[in-house]
């Protein structure tokens, strides 16, 4: 298995982060004198503490503010360590996070550094430590699909937004240290029989044609005990995402799988695949949605349709289209009637077209631009224009859209070359599957006997 660390965009890094110091000791507050008598209650089976239905609290309860920094096994986690996190993690939000939600998020980002560290101190111990030039050479990497290959450049972008270099390598560093103990402790015991894999490659067959999906997902672990704060945190990452957050982001931040080092990307999976819960959520879903957070055995999942394509079928969205694109634009000042006018006009001339042949003349007579294009892959469209080029026949057009300021245009279809049909994946391919859905289990349990035997004080 590779570590695979990228940043998607340059988007994935923008934003801000507020400087907070360490919340220090709560006083309590003066209770009013007018303040409610409460009421006394006797400790039985079911009330142990004898805890009364209406309590009156001295002073706001708030665990979370006390819990701005950490000391894993005697390493130090700052509120700056948490602060240049969160800045990566937000940066692709669109709207201003709520000063509740970016609480939520700050406690979330700390135990994903309390977890980071576990896994850097276990590879330590187990004598795999990542070493420096393993770390520079994925930085190098970075920078050169972000910024041209300057390290330079990124380093004063993640700087600008209020993270560090420092901060990115080692994230870094907790993802490869999280390899090296799984490559050891995990994988070798992970078997896989090839009665398995042939049985996997039967039902596939068998199930040619049926729908399957590549998703997203973001695994947020629960107990009994903490069940409560884990769905307020799976439900804060959610608005985060539906206001423009990258999910690609939140996942290498937030999820517990292993697939979070690829952005929660579970590849392509049929619905027998998954957990009854997340299967039931995914039938009904359209490329770009996002779901949950949806309960499960030992968590809370939250999912996002990435794309969908029917079993051992040709994928439609890797067909290469030949479009004409048809525009016209306004002149500055123009008026509300002269811009109405201007696109009945322009509707009634692609009505009136049949096919792809007089496009250019008449487009002419009327003041239209036109641009053509044969090579465009479907999958490289926007998602709702896709969708309608699909299923539209040769020679037909989309509706109108635009506005005054970029102009009104429609994609023409003139032609189309379907994929040919997907054959049954390899039976490596199916091995290395079973194989990580293994793994990630176990990964799993791994990570939480690590958390079982931290020593972990908090400030």
């Amino acid at each position: 298995m590779r570590v695979r660390v990228k940043l998607l965009s340059k988007k994935l890094l923008t934003g801000t982060t507020t400087a907070l110091a360490a919340a220090g000791a709560i006083a309590l507050a003066v209770l009013p004198s007018a303040a409610p008598a409460q009421t006394v209650a006797v400790p039985t089976a079911d009330n142990p503490f004898g805890l009364p239905a209406d309590i009156t609290l001295f002073a706001k309860a708030d665990p979370d503010k006390r819990s701005a920094t950490a000391v894993v096994n005697g390493f130090v986690i700052t509120g700056t360590d948490i602060d240049q996190r969160v800045a990566l993690v937000t940066a692709a939000s669109e709207a201003p996070i709520a000063e509740d939600e970016m609480l939520r998020l700050r406690v979330q980002v700390l135990r994903n550094l309390i977890d980071e560290t576990l896994k850097i101190q276990a590879a330590a111990a187990a004598e795999m430590e990542v070493k420096r030039e393993e770390v520079e050479q994925t930085y190098q990497q970075l920078a050169a699909q972000n910024f041209g290959g300057e390290p330079k450049k990124m380093d004063e972008y993640l700087l600008s937004i209020g993270s560090s270099p420092a901060s990115l390598k080692r994230q870094i560093e907790g993802e490869a240290a999280w390899e090296n103990l799984l490559r050891r402790n995990i994988m070798p015991f992970v078997n896989v029989s090839a009665d398995e894999v042939n049985d996997v490659l039967k039902r596939m067959n068998e199930a040619r044609g049926t729908d399957e999906y590549r998703l997203g997902e973001i695994f947020l672990s629960a107990t009994t005990e903490n069940r409560a704060q884990v769905l307020a945190n799976a439900q804060a990452i959610v608005q985060q995402l539906q206001q423009g957050g990258s999910f690609v982001a939140y996942a290498r931040q937030f999820s517990e799988a292993t697939t979070a080092v690829v952005g929660g990307d579970l590849g392509w999976v049929r619905l027998g695949q998954l957990p009854p819960q997340l299967a039931a959520a995914a039938r009904t879903m359209q490329a770009g949605q996002l779901q949950g957070p949806i309960e499960i055995p030992g968590g809370f999942s939250i999912l996002y349709l990435i794309n969908k394509r029917q079993v051992l079928m040709a994928d439609p969205n890797e067909a290469v289209l030949s479009l004409k694109q048809i525009s016209i634009s306004f002149p500055a000042g123009v008026t509300q009637e002269q811009a109405e006018a201007r696109v009945q006009e322009f509707d009634a001339f692609i009505n009136g077209l049949r096919g792809c042949g007089g496009v250019e003349e008449g487009a002419k007579a009327i003041g239209a631009d036109v641009v053509s294009n044969d090579q465009i892959k479907a999958a490289n469209l926007p998602e709702q224009l896709r969708a309608i080029l699909l299923n539209l026949q040769i020679g037909q057009a989309t509706p109108p859209f635009g506005g005054v300021q970029e102009g009104v245009r429609v994609l023409m279809l003139c032609g189309r070359d379907d994929p040919k049909d997907a054959g049954a994946p390899t039976f490596a391919a199916v091995m290395d599957q079973i194989e990580e859905e293994r793994v990630n289990k176990r990964a799993q349990r791994y990570l939480r006997d690590l958390r079982n035997d931290a020593y972990i004080e908090y400030n």
